[in-house]
């Protein structure tokens, strides 16, 4: 409405701007259109405006009427115009206004009925003329109506009986239809009965789906209908049933069969294990070939185990030896399937497999479990190698999430088991072998995919509680081996013997095998405690083993040194101090130290070989002897007894005469004794002592002489001496020097030269007596070359007791007067600085 309003402006503008520019007449000329008639009208309301105010309403109706009309004949939309008069509340206005349209309208149409009159006159005549042609037209279709009347009514009566005829055929095929129908349902249903007599249930049950879905809305028997209705349900809760039933029957047998499972599956990790140990021993004893002859290379050809373990597993094909099958499950589940009860049937599967789990986490208290932690742990293996089978062969039986949801269970449960069976274990064995079989069981299952970083967590923290029961069981196998110690060298017999105390122990000497009978240089303790040490080894790289931790050799070496140096080294130190008595037994732990300082070497590169590690790491790595305490205290031992014996000896110096007029060509008397004893005692020795050991014996002997002889000449029992003596003294210690060059053959070049060094103080104290100018003691240059090993207090005591020849009990009176020997003059001059020092 607005739009049609201000086109109606903008052609009212436009006509006073036109009406400036042209002429009176040819504006009037436009006045014939209704559109034409409002441009004049507004225009004339602009010229007269005092007329336009007074009769306002009478315009404005005629402005409404221009406009309808124009709507009209333009085919406009007149809804406008209608809603604006009866929303004014005048659509008399409207009414008024469409009945002026029409009349005005009247005229233009009688003028268009003039135009064609005519043509509306001829055509009323044509229409005339054709009214006789339409009468004969009439006449003649009454007739041929009545003819065919006449002749069809036979044919009707014809039509009816056919009709009837029909009619019962289709009945009389309908009843053929309805008998095939039943015969053939009949023929389902003997199948079905067939089928579930035979209990193959899947087919009755398609019998039972063919019969609902094909003949069921088929039969026409209501009789036959109802029964079957009545019959289908209890079909098919009668095969629900007897599944369910052959279901509990395998829960019942699969149960005992896992445990074989577990225990068949866990034997053959078993085997292979045990394949690697093989294996790994003879590429430890190609290595130590190699390591002792580079050139010896060892070639061989390694035969792979024809029955070994099948890669998929166990029964990959559901039955075999173990009896695994898993037909009934399946079955069952395919049976459910069939009857839309598949959901159902999962968490049925679900709940009571789970209970079953449950129930195998019982721990009988009646029975130790270290017999029967086999069986509880095969059975869960077991176990889980089923859930493994269903996961993989199931079609959905069982889903992944909810067989970890059962192996969380059961590792929750086994951990906590271990945990308790753990703190109460006190022996080292038991829980090595529970480890191992837990470690099989890791194993097994983790060929499987499953899990068991939680079950090495428990068996690593209980190493060190371990290793202490298997310190303590040592510890007792040591005190009974060392105990049993007859300190006598051990006699072999046999080569196997040889082999087994010292091959086996790489604690031998020479790479060639001895004549038999073999006297060895140990006695029987050292085997004993070797065969305790490799076990000790042996059980610690089995616990440490398949334990998660792939390099445990530090721990294993850790614990080997606790047992080598607080176990076995406090027992041998016990043992020395407690048990030996005599030179023989000391001499032969001293032998026995020797030996197990070479088996000490052993044990670590044993320990290195279990563990994997490189041998060339542990010779790299060699740390101090772990028994030196008890190889010390053996040494310190045999030494003891040994002075105590040259003292014996020694003593025999008191027979000395410290005033002779001539000094002994072949020695004091106490001397050769001291000789005789340690020749024989070295003539034994070396056939059990290492040369190091013997070296370091005599030295501390050799030390001790050479006190003696020092303190002897210091002590009170010598008032006095004279050179004559001196010189025997001299003599007495070139002997010692002689034995010790006599037995270069035992030692290394300056090893002699080392056993001689202990008797230096006592030839620097001789020297020092026997030069011509003892004064020179007092030149440091000279005392830091010749005399650095003597006491400045026991040199100024032993000189003033030296004598010349000459002064004998009375001899001054004679030589009152005399001149004073130089050699005296300057030993007194020594003696009196050293009183100054001092």
């Amino acid at each position: 409405m607005t739009n049609i309003h201000t086109l109606v402006d903008l052609i009212i503008n436009e006509a006073d701007v036109n009406e400036k520019q042209q002429p009176e007449q040819r504006r009037r000329q436009r006045l014939g259109t209704p559109l034409a008639m409002v441009i004049d009208l507004k225009a004339g309301a602009k010229s007269k405006k005092t007329y336009r105010t007074a009769n306002g309403d009478e315009s404005g109706d005629k402005l409404d009427q221009l406009l309808l009309s124009s709507a009209i004949c333009n085919n406009e939309d007149l809804g406008p115009f209608i809603r604006k008069a009866f929303a004014s509340g005048k659509p008399e206005t409207l009414h008024h206004h469409l009945r002026h349209f029409a009349r005005s309208k009247e005229s233009e149409i009688e003028e268009v009925c003039k135009a064609h009159y005519q043509d509306f006159i001829l055509a009323v005549d044509d229409l005339r003329s054709l009214l006789s042609d339409v009468d004969s037209l009439k006449s003649s279709l009454s007739d041929s109506n009545s003819r065919l009347q006449s002749v069809a009514r036979p044919l009707l009566s014809s039509l009816d009986a056919f009709v009837e005829t029909r009619n019962v055929s289709k009945n009389v095929n309908l009843a053929i239809d309805s008998v095939r129908t039943c015969v053939k349902l009949m023929e389902v249903c003997t199948r079905a009965n067939r089928h579930l007599a035979d209990d193959n249930f899947y087919m009755a049950l398609k019998c039972v789906d063919a019969i609902e879905r094909e003949y069921l809305d088929k039969t026409a028997s209501s009789t036959l209908k109802r029964m079957l209705e009545k019959k289908i349900p209890e079909i098919r809760s009668y095969i629900e049933r007897k599944v369910k039933k052959e279901f509990g029957d395998w829960l019942v047998e699969i149960r005992v069969v896992s445990r074989n499972l577990g225990q068949l599956a866990i034997g053959q990790a078993s085997s292979a294990r045990q394949r690697e140990e093989d294996l790994r021993i003879k590429q430890r004893h190609a290595e130590e070939q190699s390591r002792l002859s580079v050139r010896d290379c060892i070639y061989a050809l390694e035969e792979e185990d024809e029955d070994g373990i099948v890669a998929g597993g166990i029964g990959e094909d559901g039955g075999g030896a173990a009896g695994f099958d898993l037909t009934p499950l399946y079955r069952a589940y395919h049976i459910h399937q069939t009857l839309g009860l598949e959901d159902r049937f999962k968490q049925y599967y679900f709940e009571n497999r789970k209970l079953q789990l449950t129930s195998d986490f019982q721990v009988s208290s009646m029975t130790p479990f270290l017999e029967s932690h086999q069986t509880f742990f095969a059975q869960i293996a077991g176990f889980f190698v089923v859930e493994d089978r269903v996961l993989r062969t199931g079609g959905g039986l069982i889903s992944k999430m909810e067989v970890e949801n059962l192996w969380e269970i059961a590792v929750s449960k086994m951990c906590s088991v271990l945990e308790d069976q753990f703190s109460r274990m006190q022996t080292a064995n038991h829980l090595l072998l529970i480890k191992d079989y837990v470690s099989l069981l890791g194993v097994t299952l983790r060929r499987y995919g499953y899990p068991i970083d939680a079950l090495l967590d428990v068996l690593s923290k209980h190493r060190d509680k371990y290793h202490e029961l298997l310190l303590s069981d040592c510890r007792k196998q040591i005190a009974e081996a060392v105990a049993a110690d007859k300190f006598e060298q051990m006699l072999m017999k046999k080569e196997y013997e040889y082999s087994m105390n010292v091959l086996s122990f790489q604690i031998q000497t020479s790479d060639i095998i001895p004549a038999f009978p073999y006297l060895a240089p140990f006695s029987s303790t050292v085997p004993d405690c070797c065969r305790i040490m490799r076990s000790f080894i042996e059980d610690s790289v089995s616990f440490m083993s398949y334990g998660g931790q792939l390099e445990f050799y530090e721990v294993v070496k850790k614990y080997l040194d606790r047992l080598l140096s607080e176990v076995l080294d406090e027992a041998l130190v016990k043992l020395i101090h407690t048990s030996i008595n005599g030179v023989s037994p000391a001499m032969q732990m001293a032998a026995n130290m020797a030996v197990l300082e070479r088996a000490c070497d052993f044990f670590f590169r044993h320990a290195a070989q279990l563990s994997g590690v490189p041998l060339r790491m542990v010779e790299r790595s060699r740390r101090q002897f772990p028994l030196r305490k008890a190889r010390d205290a053996a040494e310190e031992m045999l030494s003891g007894l040994l002075k105590a014996k040259v003292d014996g000896f020694m003593s025999l110096i008191e027979n000395v005469n410290w005033m002779c007029d001539e000094a002994p060509q072949s020695g004091n008397e106490y001397v050769n004794e001291v000789i005789i004893y340690l020749e024989t005692l070295v003539s034994t020795a070396q056939q059990i002592l290492p040369s190091q050991v013997l070296k370091r014996v005599l030295q501390e002997v050799f030390a001790h002489i050479s006190e003696k002889i020092i303190g002897t000449l210091v002590s009170d029992s010598v008032k006095r001496f004279n050179v004559n003596a001196i010189t025997g003294i001299e003599t007495d210690i070139r002997l010692l020097e002689s034995f010790a060059d006599n037995q270069a053959s035992l030692f290394s070049d300056g090893d002699v030269d080392v056993l001689k060094s202990p008797l230096t103080s006592s030839k620097q104290m001789i020297n020092l007596l026997l030069s011509n100018h003892p004064e020179n003691f007092l030149n440091p240059v000279i005392r830091e070359r010749s005399y650095n090993t003597l006491d400045h207090k026991k040199v100024m005591i032993v000189s003033e007791k030296l004598r010349d020849p000459s002064d004998r009990l009375f001899g001054t009176f004679g030589s009152r007067g005399a001149r004073q020997n130089p050699k005296r003059k300057s030993l007194d001059t020594l003696i009196k600085r050293l009183k100054d020092v001092s």
